[in-house]
């Protein structure tokens, strides 16, 4: 199933295509820069070049406005790239709207040193940048470095406490809180809850939506069917492992990330179960590897390249940015984990 409220063609992307195609995002990349060096045979470019006219999906540099004057150029300030897909993600969001503005994006990873921080804040200073996009990998509240009030900025995927910067963050909450909804939907009524690590903003937040919704369905939280996890395949399967152990076996486990998911699914199916027959599964991050799984996991879409875009957006909208925190809706994805078919 296509995600919820959107049609094929109203979010494409590279990675859209490279499933439609079946190739990977870099077969696609070399078709639409015109690599004829690589040895990409003839059928593989029309698969990829039909995948582009199906979607409707438009290569970065389309549209954009011819200039021959000096580009103008935006920073993007990251602490980390390398440890999750959200961050590359983020990026292509934030240089896919400025460049409709013939906008460059430098990007610096930092690693949260302040020391470079700073030097990389006092170069696009001098540099006169148009403005800054500072992100964090982990949705959290944190103290922007002091030379970031001398920029025009925007915060990505976190906020500072005292809201002296506009910041986007999701709606973890409601994240949380739409996924239990579905189960619920579904007729699950004994829904268990794999938390992350108990320190992660996002962690704590996913569980108070699927508190909440679990209240407002009259369904009692049941602490025994909450189980804390890490994040990673390991904490899903040892925790739906526990699970199934306990006296009050789940009909729905509620996964707080995907790769918790992937346990979960190793787990079920050591133990004889039959995902999305006897036990329903719920992920949440609509990570690549969700639709890959069998069966297709149903999951919530983390927004991370529509914040991209919204952050740009406000550098670029020809005003100075207003202080206050968007939290953007993260949509249900709906696939096959969640219902029971033999219901």
């Amino acid at each position: 199933m296509s995600k919820t409220g959107n049609s094929d063609t109203a979010r494409a992307t590279m990675k859209d295509v490279a499933v439609r195609a079946g190739v990977s995002q870099s077969t696609v990349s070399f078709v639409l820069n015109g690599q004829e060096t690589m040895r990409i045979s003839a059928e593989t470019r029309k698969r990829v070049l039909d995948a582009v006219a199906e979607l409707g999906y438009r290569p970065r540099a389309a549209g954009r406005p011819p200039s021959a004057s000096a580009h103008r150029v935006i920073g993007l300030m990251f602490d980390e790239v390398a440890t999750s897909p959200f961050a590359a993600i983020s990026i292509e969001g934030v240089q896919e709207e400025a460049w409709k503005q013939d906008v460059i994006v430098e990007v610096v990873m930092t690693g949260g040193d302040r020391d470079y921080e700073a030097a990389v804040l006092r170069k696009w200073a001098a540099d006169r940048v148009e403005g800054v996009i500072y992100g964090s990998i982990l949705t959290r509240k944190l103290d922007p470095p002091d030379a970031l009030s001398k920029h025009s900025a925007v915060l990505l995927n976190c906020y500072d406490g005292e809201s002296r910067f506009p910041a986007v963050v999701p709606a973890e909450r409601r994240g949380g809180e739409v996924a239990t909804q579905a189960l619920i939907a579904a007729g699950h009524r004994r829904i268990a809850f794999i938390s992350g690590e108990p320190w992660m903003e996002a962690s704590d937040q996913r569980m108070e939506g699927y508190e909440r919704a679990l209240r407002a369905a009259g369904i009692p939280v049941d602490p025994s069917l909450i189980v804390e996890g890490n994040f990673l395949p390991s904490g899903g399967r040892a925790a739906t492992l526990k699970l199934l152990s306990g006296g009050n076996r789940p009909d729905a486990i509620f996964c707080a990330n995907d790769l918790m998911a992937v346990g979960c699914y190793e787990a079920l199916k050591e133990s004889g179960e039959q995902i999305g027959r006897t036990i329903a599964v719920m992920g949440y991050d609509d990570q690549e590897i969700a639709q890959h799984l069998s069966p297709a996991l149903s999951t919530v879409l983390l927004p991370h390249r529509e914040m991209g875009q919204w952050s740009a957006q406000q550098l670029l909208g020809g005003s100075a940015p207003t202080a206050l925190q968007e939290r953007m809706e993260c949509p249900l994805v709906l696939r096959d984990s969640h219902w029971i078919l033999d219901a």
